[in-house]
């Protein structure tokens, strides 16, 4: 198994004279104003759930757009500021956007065009010129800070996401000999679905500035290469997974990326997570009834209400259930500027309300609904206190939630059900799969994880925990280090 040693013993032996850099829209640590205070939030966000136990290993700098109320006030006079903030292992590098590169390149290009026309899940995509315009201004100013960051000295950059994926090839206009990968954490189409983005060739152009970039899956690495092969004058190379074009080469790979196992099995066990069980039992009234659980950013890709449909449908199939299962759904608000974004926050909330005033009895409802603001350690509580975990996107990269409830299961009990449009699905064999279209079956898959037996939940969660401490987060990190070095091996003198 690998872990946070072997991962570091990896880079400082092979990339000991390398400054490692990583390039993200989304900071890894948030300081907000509290009042007269600032506190340090860590955001509702995958790649900071996978990225922030590699850098604390490997140290470096995390490049990210600065969001946060107080982000300015904490920052040094380069912008930088040292994480964690209770024990800093490495430096948080903070770019600042304007109000107007905000809204264009993140709320406009990044999650109104790219974000719908990677995923599948019936929202079309928007295409405005001046979104794509502001897009590549703040792609610009991405590598202006990396660059200015690296300086004269080697650098391996890893380049996070769709939003920057100009970011290599300016990066490679600016040093040739810098070592780029990047890591697309969201699904990538099929050649005719790409097709419908007016500025296709552009991206692909900066996606194959990288020396390697990885995908969650083989599914999305094949749909790149044929995107590549259809759209641009090129040579792929099926056998090796190699584009090579105008004198470059660039590896496409599949990384399934993963969480800190050691890290999340270990937290689980602690005496102030069972405390906060206790609490959260008092605070809503809970007094045995077996506990569903899932935890979501709002966004449609998540299927929220497809979700809740189905615990409809579950409690009018089978009412011998009112008042003995409840569900908890954690929900982190997500892209409120943009309006399909409000549009399912408020089907969301009907949706949830519509279910509670149907169902409720007494004191008890069939939903908890927490929004915002939810801690780590009242989340850690509630994926420990359920019996099942309900992770039911219409489209999803990999989908950590369902590794993190993995993970968290030392007690090896508690059922996953999992959409099978998730790239986590093709990992967690021991999960139930159901389709969140089907309402029904979603309903009967319910219904299945509550009347399953201890003996065969245990033999499940055995497996996919298994699965999950073998591909942890720094195996993930090794295997793309690892194929860099090969690559850097490769093309030196």
């Amino acid at each position: 198994m690998k872990t946070r040693l072997s991962l570091q013993d990896l880079v400082k032996s092979k990339f000991e004279d390398h400054l490692f850099v990583v390039v993200s829209n989304r900071e890894p640590y948030v300081h907000e104003w509290a009042g007269d205070k600032i506190k340090c939030v860590i955001p509702a966000s995958g790649l900071v759930t996978a990225l922030d136990p590699v850098m604390i290993s490997c140290g470096g700098t995390w490049i990210a757009h600065g969001s946060g109320s107080a982000d300015r006030d904490v920052v040094d006079e380069h912008d930088i500021v040292q994480v964690p903030p209770e024990n800093p292992r490495y430096r948080l590098r903070r770019v600042w956007l304007t109000k107007e590169e905000e809204n264009g390149y993140y709320y406009g290009f990044s999650n109104e065009a790219i974000w719908p026309l990677c995923h599948v899940a019936y929202t079309r995509p928007s295409f405005n010129q001046t979104d794509w315009e502001a897009y590549r201004q703040v792609n610009r100013k991405f590598a202006e800070v990396t660059a200015q960051e690296i300086g004269d000295r080697k650098a391996l950059v890893f380049v996070q996401d769709y939003q920057l994926a100009l970011l290599p090839r300016y990066m490679k206009e600016r040093n040739p000999d810098v070592i780029v990968a990047q890591f697309w954490h969201i699904p990538w189409p099929n050649p005719e679905v790409m097709r419908i983005c007016p500025w296709q060739e552009e991206i692909l152009q900066g996606l194959l500035s990288n020396d390697l970039l990885g995908f969650q899956i083989r599914y999305y690495s094949d749909n790149f290469l044929h995107t590549v092969n259809a759209c641009l004058e090129c040579m792929v190379d099926w056998e090796t997974n190699e584009v090579h074009r105008q004198g470059m080469k660039t590896t496409v790979q599949a990384f399934p990326i993963s969480v800190d196992f050691e890290n999340i099995s270990s937290e689980s066990r602690q005496a102030r997570v069972t405390h906060e069980m206790e609490r959260v039992r008092r605070q809503f009234g809970l007094t045995g009834e077996i506990v569903g659980l899932s935890i979501d950013r709002i966004d449609y890709t998540k299927g929220m209400p497809d979700r809740l449909r189905s615990i409809e449908r579950f409690f009018e199939k089978y009412p011998e259930y009112l008042r003995r299962v409840v569900f908890v759904q954690v929900a982190a608000s997500s892209r409120i500027h943009i309006g399909s974004y409000r549009r399912l926050h408020a089907e969301v909330d009907n949706l949830i309300e519509k279910i509670n005033w149907r169902y409720s009895s007494g004191n008890w409802k069939p939903l908890v609904y927490l929004r915002e603001n939810t801690s780590q350690l009242t989340i850690a509580a509630l994926r420990r206190m359920a019996r099942l975990c309900m992770v039911s996107s219409l489209h999803d990269g990999m989908n950590l939630v369902a590794k993190e409830f993995v993970a968290s299961r030392f007690d090896e009990d508690g059922v996953l059900i999992i959409s099978p449009f998730t790239g986590a699905a093709r990992e967690l064999t021991g999960a139930l799969i159901a389709n969140p279209y089907a309402t029904d079956q979603m309903a009967e898959t319910i219904r299945e994880a509550i009347e399953m037996n201890i003996k065969e939940r245990r033999t499940r969660m055995r497996r996919m925990r298994a699965e999950v401490e073998e591909n942890n987060i720094y195996k993930w990190a090794e295997d793309i280090t690892s194929t860099i070095l090969k690559l850097d091996s490769g093309r030196s003198p």
